[in-house]
């Protein structure tokens, strides 16, 4: 049998190939002074958001080749594949509906027989039930008094997106509500987890465990702690450990029979499914952290946000459509220009953790290297990522991407407004002021990254260790102003690039075995550490590494 030929096979790939050798050595300061209508040629507006891919080192005659390749790799057959409902994570034969999390509530969407939209908002309404119990004060612990404090204790997909939305949309919590502090804690170390019983009473503290399988080991010890930090506080005369279950944990998970073994009760059970990735589960039940963080009028704006990504997504032309131009320009610099390194770059100080999120989002889905039909990629396929708040990292790693000789493709994010809310005249006008310093900086160092020298006024000769040479490319993202809905937006609009990308490149970005491979080792690593039975079945610098473990744990 003949295998099936790969995407660079295509003649649409050799033609990018041979327009490559045309292109790469042409500076971005030449294709601006070629044309004085890039900037309408290649950005976008939609759902909110303003895309700028100017400052990409390609032309106009790229992009069609480009667009081109994402027709021949059946881009707009997977879009419709995707928000269908079809088993597009081919590996675990099911869906990936994220998308689903997201719909209205008068939406329908049948999925092998099933009307999936009912279970969803089912879902959404419980969480709004127990979001209002906080909010009035009346979650109560075993001893009677109301929560104040709440503590996600997750990792991966279940810590990442809530805590990088809590963390964003902290303009937007409610007023005029019992107060309520939404805390996360993901390390299995417990160092995090250690601060807060440390600090907080366990008479007001409340527990989310949110784990898709409800087996994951670094949730599960952290929550094993927890429990009996609790019950060594509150049982005794005071509380009898079913109660203590009861008001101090909720259980989030596509596994009810396992939370419910755990001793999670059933009325404090949030079920998601297993059509939902873990990194791609913000939107539903994991979502919880958010909902009580930023009330569920504003969660449900985020959702909104999305879905108006979504139906951009389906239904704007290839040319148009701001996560495939997005994605495309990705591919462009990854296997084509040889630009294997990204940096998220938010000029906003409430994406703080935005970067982390899509470090997981890309890399964990497209970080394969096995086509669909099980053939090795004979191409590259994700970037290393990785960033911070640009204003930070500007006094950080920005030496790198000016001075140094890694290619780095740069995505700046910011909103254009900001501070709007402010009541105090004065306080809004110093805010505003720093705001424009902020994007400023933003612009300013895009600038730089594209033109180099050119960017610096002609004030004479300088030696090579003052000289910049420009040519990294960049997209910039503009929001209308920062709210749960353009946030909504900016994610969706990742979450499709990721998937463009994958289908071109020919990939699952559902699934993660090299994530599983890792817990299977570690698991039976720590039997061994534990037992000190089984040594001599591993290395020999694992076995090095364990028995000075065990000499340091003698030495007590």
């Amino acid at each position: 049998m003949t295998e099936a030929k790969t995407i660079d096979q295509h003649p649409a790939w050799k033609a990018l190939l041979g327009h490559a050798e045309t292109m790469r050595h042409v500076h971005l300061k030449d294709l601006f002074h070629e044309s004085g209508q890039r900037y309408p040629d290649f950005s976008r507006r939609a759902a909110g958001l303003m895309l700028d891919l100017s400052k990409q080192r390609w032309r106009r005659e790229t992009l069609d080749k480009l667009l081109e390749l994402a027709r021949v790799a059946g881009v707009p057959e997977g879009i419709e594949r995707l928000l269908a409902g079809e088993r597009v994570n081919l590996s675990e034969d099911r869906p990936a509906l994220h998308t689903a999390l997201r719909l209205p509530a008068d939406a329908h969407l049948e999925v092998e027989g099933e009307d999936v939209v009912p279970g969803v908002h089912r879902t959404l309404e419980r969480m709004e039930a127990m979001v209002d119990k906080f909010h009035a004060g009346q979650w109560r612990g075993a001893t009677g008094k109301a929560v104040t404090d709440v503590v996600n204790l997750g990792v991966g997909g279940s810590d990442l997106g809530p805590l990088m939305v809590t963390h964003a949309l902290a303009d937007y919590r409610p007023r005029d509500i019992h107060p309520v502090e939404v805390h996360f804690a993901s390390t299995m170390d417990g160092s995090q987890l250690a601060d807060y019983l440390t600090r907080f009473n366990p008479e007001t503290t409340l527990f989310v465990l949110s784990s898709k399988s409800f087996t994951t080991i670094d949730t599960l010890s952290n929550a094993r702690t927890a429990q009996d930090w609790l019950m060594g506080h509150l049982v005794n005369g005071r509380g009898d450990r079913d109660l203590v279950m009861r008001q101090h944990f909720i259980g989030v998970s596509a596994s009810p029979e396992k939370m419910s073994e755990w001793g999670i009760s059933e009325a404090n059970q949030l079920e998601f499914w297993e059509w939902v990735g873990g990194r791609y589960s913000l939107w539903g039940a994991i979502g919880l952290p958010i909902a009580v963080a930023v009330g569920m009028d504003n969660f449900r704006e985020l959702l909104a946000g999305a879905h108006q990504m979504d139906r951009h997504f389906a239904s704007a032309p290839l040319d148009e459509n701001l996560p495939v131009l997005l994605a495309l320009a990705g591919i462009w610099n990854v296997n084509f220009l040889d630009i294997r390194a990204h940096s998220i770059l938010p000029y906003d100080g409430r994406l703080e953790f935005f970067a982390s999120y899509l470090e997981q989002l890309e890399m964990e889905s497209n970080g394969k290297s096995t086509t669909n039909d099980g053939q090795t990629t004979p191409y590259s396929t994700c970037p290393v990522l990785w960033g911070q708040l640009g204003p930070n990292a500007q006094h950080a790693f920005y030496q790198l991407l000016h001075q140094g000789t890694q290619p780095v493709e740069c995505d700046f994010i910011a909103p254009m407004r900001r501070y709007d809310r402010i009541e105090d005249d004065a306080t809004r006008a110093l805010l505003k002021e720093q705001h424009r310093l902020t994007l400023a900086n933003c612009f300013a160092q895009s600038r730089v990254l594209m033109l180099g020298d050119e960017a610096i006024e002609d004030d004479g000769p300088r030696p090579n260790h003052k000289r910049y040479r420009g040519n990294q490319p960049s997209t910039t993202v503009l929001l209308d102003r920062l709210t749960p809905r353009t946030l909504g937006s900016l994610v969706a609009l990742y979450e499709h690039k990721v998937f463009v990308q994958a289908t071109i490149w020919d990939i699952n970005p559902f699934d993660q075995w090299g994530v599983e491979l890792g817990k299977k080792i570690a698991t039976q690593t720590e039997r061994v550490l534990a037992s000190r039975e089984g040594l001599e079945a591993l290395d020999e610098s694992s076995r090095h590494l364990i028995e000075a473990v065990w000499r340091a744990e003698e030495q007590r």
